[in-house]
């Protein structure tokens, strides 16, 4: 791997069970979300995407849900299939100080922006906007990720494999990305050692 293809992003990433400001450091992130499912007291509701995976859930502070509520309603089984953009916000504060957090930029399956009065500080209410996120392809079905991961091992050389890398693209890969891109990194390794 030369130094042009090696990724810094995946290096500086929080060692967590979930998805944190500094995951986001690099630059937004959107995301789709795969599963919803209950947490704790302090942290309610996890949203398993498929850029972070289950065992970094993105789990919204108190801010965030409310505007996840306000755009898609309370139902967190709707949620699944919709994306969204989440940021790192270096002012968010807690506990008096500038800390980080993360903030949603973009949701889809809305067709204006929406706002809400967040609460800034004791008293005092700002409106937060997200903007709407065009909606991208459907979740991708077991049985293509399927044929996508025998066309992968079925690729005879380099050129084959970018066809699929291609098609990839097209497809809301959804829990199904971590295995394919797995699937197809080893394939292309195999691949280049034969040819030199």
């Amino acid at each position: 791997m030369t130094a042009q293809e090696v990724d810094l992003s995946q290096m500086i990433q929080a060692r967590s069970d979930q998805t944190n400001a500094v995951d986001l450091l690099a630059g937004p992130v959107t995301v789709t979300i795969v599963a919803v499912t209950t947490g704790s007291k302090e942290q309610p509701i996890n949203l398993v995407t498929d850029h972070f995976g289950p065992g970094k859930p993105y789990r919204p502070g108190l801010s965030m849900r409310r505007v996840l509520v306000n755009a898609w309603g309370p139902k967190g089984a709707e949620y699944v299939g919709k994306s969204m953009t989440l940021y790192c916000d270096p002012s968010v504060r807690f506990g008096g100080q500038a800390v980080g957090g993360i903030r949603i930029s973009h949701l889809s399956h809305i067709d204006k922006p929406k706002s809400v009065a967040l609460t800034v500080t004791r008293g005092k209410h700002s409106p937060f906007t997200v903007d709407p996120l065009p909606s991208g392809p459907p979740l991708i079905t077991d049985e293509i990720a399927g044929q996508f991961a025998a066309d992968i091992l079925a690729a005879g050389n380099v050129q084959a494999l970018d066809a699929i890398s291609v098609e990839l693209k097209k497809h809301n890969l959804g829990n199904h990305r971590a295995d394919l891109l797995a699937a197809f990194t080893a394939r292309k390794a195999e691949l280049n050692e034969a040819a030199s």
